[in-house]
């Protein structure tokens, strides 16, 4: 009767619209494929083949047939409660039970609410990767609380696809499976500057704001913020690194190590997160998956560290050799379980500045900035410069993390959330040419009122100065920024200020700037840069739309004066 039971659960967490035959229950006993597809940045679950017995699950369908037709409604979300007729027939499950599909189970469960799921297929794939493991045998309620991240209807959907059973009765409390008290991993997060544009507190996700994009160098305190968990408890005198070779040989340097043996570099390099201005992206197009960062997600500053070039090489790895069959990657690990990686010719180029950084902005790295050691591949998207660095691994493979293979990718405009081939895209390493307004002011020829500007520009009149920055990755240089009064009708170009970069190549963006007479400006101003590949960006945002909203990067638009109907 339990098989029975079990498979009319899975027949009816499947929408379906028209009549189920009995005939049709054989076919999802044997059905081996997902039943759903869910979001890009969760795995479509796998379930395995039902062991049910059929000639005992049709009969009881048959039974609860009476020689008719049944349908069977869909669950349209996880928050609604099971139908009476489903919750009747689920198996109560005790949490003893529960307890003993913890983390050293061969499949681990959780409950929420009064539900049991197993969750084993969707660790895997899991964006907060293995932290979801403190959860397991347990209930799962009051780390969501925490985590309030996973509070939203599509992560609901999605455990809901891996429900198995009821919490037993007896074991309710108020309804629900108790919950006990957890330690809340945030609590020694970094007080933050209260300018910083917060998008999420738990984890913590801000963007600079508009003030702190006027500078070539960002002030450190207004550094945009992407975290992925909680700031780790680290020690930067105990801190160590390990570095590990192809064949499983290991060597650790502790961070006194690293700033005794090799040479010091310092280099001016913008990092950007891949979503930095993924909030056009949805204006402009459609909706898009993750935080809505708006143009602040980019920030600019001086690192200084020693070469991983340098450190690898020391470490016995022969680097001319490279790469070859054995090592085409090098893939790093942050103390928060975060990880990722680069190809091992960029990590172990000349000219490719990698480097292990202490120092930001020359001082010690902020927690915040990956304190005491974090990874800093410049001209790379800044996913792969992993902070609060506990290991370096060469492979012959990318790193294997959530983070490197099932996110920060992009897809065809056509291409959904429930339609991607995660293993079909390559990771993003290098950034596109990318620009954007930070700053539009009215000057006046009134003494104090930004004469130097006028007067360098031979303006007499009124004016309007237009800034912002522009960037390119692989350390291209920006040769022009072509800015718009009239959205995009005519152009002109902007000029690019001075600055003094250190590095191999132009890693640092390139900040720029635009006077015009006020009776010149519209309605709205238009900006796209070139490097010096001659890469430049797409007018609208159809044109590269994905539904990540990764690598936003079409000309950006900053309405003028009164908005035209």
């Amino acid at each position: 009767m339990q098989a029975a039971r079990r498979a009319l659960r899975i027949q009816a967490a499947k929408p379906r619209s028209h009549c189920i035959s009995p005939s049709n229950l054989v076919q999802y006993a044997n059905h081996t494929k997902p039943l759903r597809r869910f979001s890009s940045i969760y795995p479509q679950p796998v379930k395995g083949r039902l062991s049910v017995v059929r000639n005992v699950a049709i009969g009881a369908l048959f039974l609860s047939c009476a020689s008719t037709l049944v349908f069977f409604s869909p669950i349209a979300h996880a928050e609604a409660p099971l139908s009476s007729d489903i919750a009747s027939q689920s198996p109560f499950i005790s949490l003893d039970e529960v307890r003993n599909h913890g983390r050293d189970a061969p499949r681990k469960w959780i409950t929420r609410g009064d539900k049991v799921y197993d969750i084993t297929d969707w660790i895997p794939g899991h964006p907060g990767g293995k932290v979801i493991l403190r959860a397991v045998g347990g209930p799962v309620d009051q780390y969501w609380n925490i985590f309030t991240v996973h509070n939203k209807q599509e992560v609901y959907d999605i455990l809901e696809s891996y429900y198995i059973g009821q919490v037993h009765p007896r074991d309710l409390v108020d309804g629900k499976a108790p919950v006990e008290q957890i330690d809340d991993p945030f609590k020694n997060d970094p007080k933050r500057d209260e300018r910083l544009v917060v998008h999420s507190a738990r984890p913590f996700n801000a963007e600079t704001p508009a003030d702190g994009l006027h500078s070539f160098i960002t002030p450190d305190d207004l550094f945009y913020v992407r975290q992925h968990m909680w700031v780790p408890e680290v020690n930067g005198v105990l801190h160590k690194i390990v570095v590990e070779l192809a064949d499983g040989e290991e060597k650790t340097y502790s961070l006194q190590d690293l700033k005794e043996k090799f040479k010091e570099v310092t280099i001016t390099a913008t990092l950007q997160c891949s979503g930095n201005r993924r909030k056009h992206m949805t204006e402009g197009a459609h909706s898009t998956d993750g935080v809505q960062w708006d143009a602040g997600a980019i920030s600019n500053a001086e690192w200084t560290g020693v070469r991983l070039r340098d450190v690898l090489q020391d470490a016995g790895v022969q680097i001319e050799d490279l790469p070859n069959q054995d090592v085409k990657h090098v893939q790093f690990t942050g103390a928060e379980a975060y990880g990722a990686s680069i190809p091992v010719d960029k990590a172990v180029d000349k000219l490719g500045d990698v480097l292990l950084v202490y120092a930001m902005n020359s001082k010690p790295l902020a927690l915040d900035h990956g304190y005491p050691l974090r990874l800093v591949a410049p001209g790379n998207v800044a996913a792969r410069s992993v902070k609060w660095l506990t290991r370096i691994r060469l492979s012959d493979e990318e790193s294997t993390s959530q983070w490197q293979r099932r996110d920060y990718k992009c897809f065809g405009p056509n291409v959904t959330s429930k339609g991607a081939d995660w293993d079909s895209a390559p990771a993003i390493q290098e950034t596109p040419v990318q620009s954007a307004i930070t700053s539009v002011r009215d000057i006046s020829t009134h003494p104090g009122q930004y004469g130097g500007i006028l007067h360098e520009d031979g303006l007499k009149k009124d004016a309007v100065v237009v800034e912002g920055y522009s960037s390119s990755g692989g350390g291209r240089r920006i040769i022009r920024v072509d800015v718009s009064a009239d959205r995009g009708q005519t152009w002109h170009q902007a000029d690019l200020l001075p600055d003094n970069s250190k590095g191999a190549k132009k890693w640092a963006w390139t900040r720029w700037r635009w006077v015009l007479p006020k009776p010149e400006a519209g309605s709205c101003f238009v900006v796209k840069a070139v490097d010096e590949a001659y890469n430049t960006q797409a007018g609208e945002y159809e044109a590269n739309y994905n539904f990540r909203g990764n690598l936003t990067s079409s000309w950006h638009r900053v309405e003028y004066g009164p908005t035209p109907p």
